[in-house]
């Protein structure tokens, strides 16, 4: 057991509090919807970046590479300044939506290097240049290009060149929970010696200027040069400052003065540090050394290629020693731990530089947390729009969603463009958590279920744009994937959290079943579902023809929903045989969900015989209906709705075997079209699958030829024949036109900052992977196809599944000249030395390239590419179907040490329908 699995344990049992401080400050609280009070409900243009400096927020804080408590009360960041800028570097400066020519950019270069699941050891990188930030050139250049021209990046400024610039280091480690070392080592990289003010800042949220009577903390200059803070609920805490630095205290206040021309009711505001250092002005930080935001100033003058390394160290009681050879112990004491931890994680297969990305994804996937603070009832109440009074104002968003009350620690999918959970993300952050920490997937997973978030109807929150969108109902996958990986590693089961979660989701899935199945013949909608501008229309507004879609992606994600579901409630069903009857009902919902997908609505269903694909189907108010035949994602996604079963529960229970059959017998049709779940497959198992053999065949020969879905970096989510051949839909004199773009988006359609129209994007890669493992196991090694289609060369659908992964993976991998597809034709980050090994995970990714696109840091659901480089690294085609004899595909998992049981039920080892209810393939 390494020292960090200890460290989890304590954790976990909550011995030790190991996880009270982490990186759980946002990048930009700018600009969120919660700072937003305007009427017009703009939030981008309300609270802008230029305000931030000198405005309090009320709803979290934000920081450069920083660290706070896990209710955010006390956070320590870095400020920067190179002598020249306008401002102090206290946060990441990027464009706003109407800025940039593809929607909001951050335009900095940061890197999350390293980061154990307890926060233990943590580092960061920040490159700072040592010219004037061009803030006015990207935006104005940035604003003059058009949807068609790439976005104008910080390197095409010229600022990096020459290499004047500053490599900021920073590392964090514990002594204990309440003790952490902050080191901040400084690298000139630039050809002549360069002054950097250094300003590690330590600073309470402001939770006293909002009304009612909370109480007031305090920072103060205590003896010894530490800066002291009294908090009531976190006590005293002491930041300790190594060598010559001036401490400078203000208040964590609003200057009005400077934004609304209002008198302020202190002398000593926000942006007081600020005009201090920048201005020179000397009355605008505290002589008394009180307030509740302070900051070390440290003036550090680096050689040419040199470095100079800051020491500080923020505790919760005063020490006679607290640097030095312990301070310096301890440091490396954390590093060898972090490396002893990722030993047992990454495997030992993977090459040094695989080895690297797995860890920087990992790395990535735990720097994303930040606190999350949302009262939806008190907001709307602050905006005057409390639903429950009269004379109240039209809400701006949200407004049906006031019970709503976040204030967790969450997993987001970027903490600068996207700082705010989004629900379907969130199941994919889960995948890639698992691999370094259980306990908190789990967390996440159960906090969307519980009241504070999921609506009273059943639904669960999307994202504070719009918490009423609807997003693809995978919560429950990403659910029996953590169960089922949890049980085979340690040979028992949470089975209270799995019941738990089981009856949350049964109130998710009535509500789709209630809302979004106009017809009521199991055939959804649903709207964009997440892929935003992948349809002919804007899928989440009103049609232009009248009528409504007929969705084949939201009919698939609800026959994968139904067999999740039957999944879980075979597993309870072993331990409390009440749940049988829930079981059989998710495999008939299945059945009648399928059947739904081929031919709902009679002739003209999604399933398109022609062509062997599936497609949206537009409903017309005079009953027309017609396929929008776009090949996108969407015609993919039926392929994923299959799961492999042993079919050992049914013949546990004799009754609903009968049951089952009668079923069958009284509606053929349900079988007709689909696969026929009674057909058993290799070693005896048995399929859930909306497509037969033949119609799997036919799909898959679209999905792997070049010329439509298969990249040299993974799946498309367009088809790349609408590059010649356009789908184009027209409306009287309206045209709506589908081309492939592998790129950027050239439409403004959800904010034009995303586009599924092309690219490839790492989520659905991942559950097309799934998919072929779940059918490897079930038809075998005979089942070949050609891959790539065209080629002559044939494969089974684990060396297909395998193929996909390594394209995804080879993305962040050198190629063989040495360069990594994700940086395009960048040149700094193709052939720098300190650039070219900083990897950085985007949302998507270029179509014909694969070079990064779309937000630069969503490791969220990119970082699942861990999951996958994992998964082949440790199991073969031949364990793959051993195991797929009586239980889940997983990878073949390093040693990991036993722990106790947490409110966990062992399974008993002679029942093999224990292990059949966990089998599901490897979900990543």
């Amino acid at each position: 057991m390494t020292a960090e699995h200890v460290r989890l344990d304590e954790a976990r049992t909550h011995k030790v509090p190991w996880k009270k401080w982490g990186p759980y400050l946002s990048e930009r609280q700018w600009g969120t919807v919660r700072e937003d009070y305007s009427e017009s409900g703009d939030a981008w243009n309300y609270f802008t970046h230029d305000q931030a400096r000198s405005r309090a927020y009320r709803w979290g804080e934000d920081g450069l590479a920083g660290i706070s408590d896990e209710r955010q009360r006390l956070c320590f960041a870095l400020t920067l300044w190179n002598g020249k800028d306008p401002i102090l570097k206290e946060r990441l400066f990027g464009l706003t939506n109407s800025e940039g020519n593809h929607g909001e950019d951050v335009k900095e270069y940061y890197f999350y290097l390293d980061s154990t699941p307890t926060h233990s050891y943590m580092k960061y990188l920040y490159k700072y240049p040592q010219s004037p930030y061009p803030y006015a050139d990207l935006v104005e250049t940035n604003k003059r290009r058009g949807r068609h021209e790439l976005e104008y990046e910080l390197l095409d400024t010229g600022v990096f060149d020459g290499d004047r610039y500053f490599d900021v280091f920073v590392e964090y480690a514990k002594a204990s929970p309440d003790d952490i070392l902050i080191q901040i080592t400084v690298e000139n990289r630039g050809p002549d010696p360069a002054t950097l003010h250094l300003l590690p800042t330590l600073w309470f949220r402001n939770t006293w200027s909002w009304g009612g009577d909370a109480p007031r903390p305090a920072l103060r200059q205590a003896a010894g040069g530490l800066i002291a803070a009294s908090h009531p609920d976190l006590g005293e805490r002491f930041l300790a400052c190594d060598g010559a630095c001036a401490l400078l205290f203000t208040e964590n206040e609003t200057n009005t003065e400077r934004l609304f021309g209002k008198p302020n009711r202190t002398p000593y505001v926000k942006d007081g540090i600020d005009n201090c250092i920048v201005h020179g002005r000397s009355n605008v930080v505290n002589p008394e050394r009180v307030g509740t935001k302070a900051a070390a100033h440290y003036v550090l003058t680096v050689e040419a290629r040199n470095s100079q390394t800051v020491r500080l160290r923020l505790h919760d009681a005063p020490a006679a020693t607290l640097f030095g050879s312990g301070f310096d112990s301890v440091m490396q004491a954390r590093r060898d731990e972090a490396d002893e931890f990722y030993a047992t994680v990454i495997p030992r297969s993977l090459s040094a530089d695989a080895a690297n990305v797995m860890r920087q994804a990992l790395a990535g996937m735990l720097w994303s947390k930040q606190f999350y603070y949302y009262d939806v009832d008190r907001w709307l109440e602050e905006h005057g729009a409390d639903p429950f009074k009269r004379d109240r104002r039209p809400a701006p968003r949200n407004e049906h969603w006031h019970h709503l009350y976040n204030a967790d620690v969450l997993s987001m999918p970027d903490k600068w463009e996207y700082p705010w959970y989004a629900a379907w993300d969130l199941a994919f952050h889960v995948l890639a958590l698992t691999l370094v920490d259980e306990d908190f997937g789990k967390q996440q997973l159960d906090l969307m279920l519980r009241s504070p978030y999921l609506h009273p109807s059943g639904q669960l929150p999307a994202y504070e744009w719009n918490f009423g969108d609807v997003n693809p109902p995978v919560h429950a996958w990403a659910t029996i994937f953590t169960y089922n990986l949890d049980k085979l590693r340690r040979g028992e089961g949470d089975i209270d959290w799995l019941e738990r979660e089981f009856h949350k989701l049964t109130l998710n899935f009535t509500w789709w079943v209630n809302r979004k199945d106009r017809a009521g013949n199991n055939a959804f909608e649903g709207g964009f579902l997440g892929l935003d501008n992948i349809g002919v229309f804007d899928r989440s507004a009103p049609l232009p023809t009248g009528g409504y879609l007929e969705q084949a992606d939201g009919t698939a994600w609800m026959a994968l929903f139904c067999q999740n579901m039957e999944e879980i409630a075979a597993e309870l069903t072993a331990y409390k045989p009440a749940y049988a009857d829930m079981a059989l009902k998710f495999v008939e919902h299945f059945l009648w969900i399928a059947t739904g997908l081929i031919h709902a609505g009679g002739d003209t269903g999604m399933w398109d015989e022609q062509d062997g694909f599936f497609y949206d189907v537009l409903r017309l108010p005079d009953g027309h209906a017609e396929r929008l035949k776009v090949r996108s994602m969407v015609g993919l996604l039926p392929l994923c709705a299959v799961t492999s079963f042993s079919g050992k529960t049914l013949e546990r229970f004799p009754e609903l075997v009968h049951r089952f059959h009668r079923f069958l017998a009284a509606r053929p049709e349900l079988t007709a079209f689909i696969h026929d779940p009674t057909k058993l497959g290799y070693a005896g198992r048995r399929l859930a699958a909306v497509l037969d053999e033949t119609k799997l065949r036919r799909v898959l020969a679209i999905m792997l030829d070049e010329k439509e879905f298969l990249s040299s970096y993974g799946i498309r989510a367009l088809s790349r024949y609408h590059a010649e051949h356009p789908y184009v839909f027209r409306v009287g004199d309206q045209e709506y036109r589908v081309s492939y773009l592998p790129a950027e988006s050239d439409t403004g359609m959800f904010g034009g900052n995303s586009n599924w129209r092309g690219p490839i994007w790492m989520p659905v890669n991942v559950l097309i992977i799934r998919a072929l493992m779940q059918y490897y196991v079930y038809y075998g090694d005979d089942f070949t196809v050609e891959c790539p289609t065209g080629s002559g060369r044939r494969m089974t659908l684990y060396a297909v599944a395998e193929e996909i992964s390594r394209r995804l993976s080879s993305i962040f991998l050198p190629d063989k000249e040495g360069r990594r597809p994700v940086f395009g034709g960048t040149r700094k980050f193709q052939e720098d030395p300190h650039w070219r090994d900083y990897v950085l995970f985007y949302e998507y990714f270029h179509g014909d390239n694969g070079a990064g696109l779309g937000a630069s840091h969503q490791t969220g659901w990119t970082g699942v590419v861990a999951r996958g480089m994992h998964l082949f690294a440790t199991t073969t085609a031949e364990q793959a179907l051993e195991l797929g004899k009586s239980a889940a595909i997983v990878e073949v998992e390093p040693a990991t040490p036993a722990r106790p049981p947490a409110r966990r039920v062992a399974a008993p080892a002679a029942d093999e329908a224990q292990a059949e209810a966990a089998a599901e393939v490897e979900d990543g």
